[in-house]
């Protein structure tokens, strides 16, 4: 039996209060119901209430759609797809002909030859998403959601792959001083928008069953290395982090030496694995490759 309503709903008396007589009484701010009080709410005071609000919101909408596991991705927004990056490419290389002594084109030139080598993940996170999309769609098991920070790059590629497999997404967008949308492939419903990264880095991490990690720049390596500390400090119980791309890595951060130089444990190398391939990722997520 529906339990009878006694009081009247927030809703109901904001409405209500909207119907008031005129008045300096009524017109001044201080007569605003509290929640319908923009600038009390974004108050410095009000930041305990911000960051709840933050924490909430997504959670119930999470509740709502029955999203209980998530497989993060994470990776570079610079990343284009590969015929993107190839175009991007052949225009640096005309300017730079067209200029051979400008040093700044010539960089240029080489970032570009970079960013087209490395376009190549776009298509694996692409594939990667599908493929545990899919799997999800199929399964009574296995029912993992994927998960990105909602933006342009692997993100993108990742929230595209699920779309590609009919599959739910989640993309939690946050605020930056430069333009930015989140991308076109993930579900409307499940796409948020944060103030905080801390609020959004708990949501990523809330329901997480394994962390896949595609290279990327300093957003990239704050969650890896965030993610891989929660695990070491037992924190957060232990998931798979899969990082796609040796090369890549060992080229830009020598985990060796921090083990050399007394700053991790051994063992504090092995709470990751490098993959290759989106479906070698798959396999090793899946329980079906050790």
């Amino acid at each position: 039996m529906k339990k009878k309503k006694i009081f009247p709903s927030a809703r109901e008396d904001a409405q209500s209060a909207e119907l008031c007589v005129p008045s300096a009484q009524t017109l001044s701010p201080s007569y605003l119901l509290a929640f319908r009080d923009t600038d009390f709410l974004l108050s410095d005071e009000l930041r305990p209430v911000r960051l709840q609000l933050e924490l909430l919101k997504p959670e119930l909408i999470l509740r709502k759609h029955r999203v209980e596991s998530t497989i993060i991705v994470f990776g570079s927004a610079r990343t284009p797809e590969p015929e993107t990056a190839r175009r991007q490419l052949t225009d640096a290389e005309a300017d730079a002909a067209a200029d051979p002594s400008n040093k700044a084109l010539a960089r240029k030139v080489k970032i570009m030859r970079a960013i087209a080598e490395n376009s190549r993940y776009y298509e694996e996170a692409r594939r990667f998403a599908r493929i545990i999309s899919e799997r999800a769609k199929a399964s009574d098991d296995f029912n993992s959601v994927i998960i990105t920070g909602g933006g342009p790059g692997i993100m993108e590629a990742a929230n595209r792959g699920a779309h590609d497999a009919g599959a739910e997404s989640v993309g939690l967008n946050i605020v930056l001083p430069f333009e930015q949308e989140p991308n076109s492939y993930i579900t409307p419903e499940l796409c948020f928008q944060f103030h905080y990264f801390a609020l959004r880095k708990m949501h990523f991490l809330m329901r997480a069953k394994a962390l896949v990690v595609f290279p990327g720049g300093y957003g990239t390596l704050d969650e890896l290395f965030e993610t891989l500390t929660l695990i070491q400090t037992a924190k957060i119980e232990p998931i798979p982090v899969l990082i796609f791309g040796r090369q890549f890595w060992n080229r830009v951060i020598n985990f060796e030496a921090l083990v050399e130089e007394g700053a991790v444990s051994p063992k504090d190398i092995e709470l990751f694995q490098y993959v290759e391939a989106a479906e070698e990722a798959a396999d090793i997520i899946l329980g079906t490759r050790q």
